[in-house]
């Protein structure tokens, strides 16, 4: 794992936002068609509802940007690239006690409206595990959204044997998470780790002693940015 020639390639819409944008495109048109024969004196019912929808469909329309990206690296044996689009509002050492019981360095990631919503798995490796807990909508960028929000953990070794866990987190407008992460399967950079729906955030948990690539505020690209390296003393260590 790891030996892979990467590089940036096209955009397409996220396959979770298909039947959105297909609905209400058919629901702004009907409406549309009907406002125009509707009324024979006058069209301003019509370019209203144009100047009404059509940005609002444009914004979710962006939201839904699926861009097909590799990372352009050959070697990505230590490597963590960022899981989402967005910005770094916390790293930090914590005290993880639900699943390593010890210090763990954790870098999170906000992901607004205006952001790519794909999330990437951020380092190569296997599913450990995969689980969804419920939870409150605070807002995402808060500390306690971590724990007390709606979210969903899964847990990555990598091929040296360290645990990485990456941390979906629903937040005050984000009412969907969706995991593609299977337990037990083969996973990689590059590939989708799942998608979470309007402004959210994600968190990846790493040993301590991790090598820190991105600063606080720092704006990151899913599958592009490395935020941190695994050094080699870490090697082996399974929780």
């Amino acid at each position: 794992m790891g030996k892979k020639i990467r590089k940036i390639k096209n955009i397409r819409i996220h396959r979770e936002g298909t039947n959105t944008l297909t609905y209400s495109m058919a629901l702004i048109c009907g409406a549309g068609i009907l406002l125009w024969y509707g009324f024979d004196n006058t069209k301003w019912p019509f370019w209203l509802l144009l100047v009404v929808t059509v940005p609002i469909w444009g914004i979710v329309l962006n939201f839904y940007r699926c861009p097909i990206r590799y990372l352009n690296m050959e070697d990505t044996e230590g490597i963590v690239v960022a899981p989402a689009d967005g910005k770094v509002v916390v790293i930090e050492e914590v005290e993880e006690n639900e699943y390593f019981h010890d210090k763990r360095l954790m870098i999170s990631i906000f992901m607004s409206l205006f952001n790519v919503h794909a999330n990437w798995f951020p380092v190569d490796g296997r599913v450990k595990s995969v689980s969804h807990q419920d939870g409150n909508y605070h807002k995402a960028w808060l500390p306690k959204a971590s724990e007390e929000n709606e979210r969903a953990d899964i847990m990555i070794t990598t091929p040296d044997g360290v645990d990485v866990l990456c941390r979906q987190i629903a937040g005050a407008m984000a009412r969907r998470i969706v995991t593609y992460a299977k337990e037990g399967e083969e996973c990689y950079i590059d590939e989708h780790l799942g998608f979470i729906k309007l402004g959210s955030r994600v968190d990846v948990f790493l040993p301590a002693d991790s090598e820190v690539c991105v600063k606080l505020g720092q704006k990151t690209t899913g599958d592009l940015t490395v935020i941190a390296k695994l050094k080699p003393a870490t090697a082996g260590k399974v929780s």
